[in-house]
């Protein structure tokens, strides 16, 4: 009995591997029950051009399903959108399938997880030429700092699957109805980039999370959503920014007041960039001017030997001088008339 079980649960394990191989992230994950339902949150206002945001998802740890808060993102490059992962019913368990950056939104199970992923596709916004711009819709910006930005309602209300759903997986007993359709699937077969390194330590941080277990806190967690951007404090956030090209179109602005992450992402524009991590890049800029200038005095010193050269030249011309007065001791024959006078006296 015990090795007929274990047999079933290898043949089902590579079935589901097999399923799985030509999506890209596969599956990490199996659990034989079901995650909580979504809770509803707010999103917090993007304080910067060009940050996706990933919306929050259930995960599961050493402890149970435990909650990912969503979170804003520096896209790792121009024109990356971000497929959330999802919980999909496969062979009588709940599979997970990572999510995953690519050009286009692929298929995540129909999940209505907000803020323009609301089951097909991505609705919050899109790349253009200056930046990505953001459908405030159903996004929230701050506009002192976020521009590029349009509205469009219809396409959002085209995007449901299940509107008022709040069911974190796809199929089985309850799940969500909705097979891949044929954008969904080709967006599947491109070419695709995982967790950045900020994703990787934001998801790692819940995990150790005592308070992010639905075991402690009943599926309401009290961190829903990070109200910072990620890479704000992490030093490898700049290494999945995308390249400064959008730079020449003017399209990006100054961040929000206190944000320093995804700093190249930003243009050099002075009295604008305020992130620790741009001012590094800025520094060897200058640091090389001042340097530049002490290497004209080591030249202006070997100048200044001609001077004790020409003040030698320019001594000798006073001396001359005295030799044109040498003519003066010609008043000497005066004494002539003292002797005339001398003789007159002798008379």
């Amino acid at each position: 009995m015990r090795l007929s079980r274990s047999v079933r649960w290898l043949l089902l394990a590579l079935a589901v591997f097999v399923l799985a191989a030509p999506s890209y992230a596969g599956v990490f994950i199996s659990v034989n029950f079901a995650p909580p339902v979504m809770p509803v949150y707010e999103q917090p206002l993007c304080p910067a051009p060009d940050l996706m945001w990933t919306p929050g998802y259930w995960a599961y740890g050493p402890d149970g399903y435990y909650w990912v808060p969503g979170a804003w993102v520096p896209a790792p490059y121009e024109g990356a959108l971000w497929t959330p992962g999802y919980w999909g019913w496969s062979g009588g368990l709940f599979v997970w399938h990572e999510g995953y950056w690519g050009r286009h939104v692929g298929y995540y199970g129909g999940v209505n997880y907000g803020f323009g992923y609301m089951g097909i596709g991505f609705v919050g916004g899109e790349w253009r030429p200056g930046g990505f711009h953001y459908n405030t819709a159903i996004m929230h910006v701050d506009g002192r700092y976020v521009h590029n930005t349009f509205v469009n309602r219809e396409i959002v209300e085209r995007s449901y699957v299940s509107r008022d759903s709040r069911v974190a997986f796809n199929g089985g007993p309850g799940g969500i109805r909705h097979e891949a359709g044929p954008e969904e699937r080709m967006a599947e077969h491109e070419q695709h980039m995982g967790y950045s390194p900020v994703q990787q330590q934001h998801m790692l941080a819940a995990r150790n999370d005592h308070g992010a277990y639905v075991k402690n806190n009943g599926g309401r967690p009290q961190n829903l959503a990070v109200a910072r951007p990620l890479g704000a404090t992490m030093h490898d956030a700049p290494g999945t920014v995308r390249p400064v090209q959008p730079a020449a179109h003017g399209g990006m602005n100054a961040p929000a007041p206190g944000y320093q992450g995804g700093a190249q992402s930003h243009p050099p524009q002075a009295g604008q960039i305020s992130h620790p991590m741009a001012q590094p890049q800025a520094q060897p800029q200058q640091r090389p001017a001042p340097q530049s200038y002490p290497s004209p005095q080591p030249q202006s010193r070997p100048s200044q030997p001609p001077q004790p050269q020409q003040h030698p030249a320019a001594q000798p011309q006073p001396h001359p001088a005295p030799a044109q007065h040498a003519p003066a001791p010609a008043p000497h024959p005066a004494p002539a008339p003292k002797a005339e006078n001398r003789e007159k006296d002798k008379r």
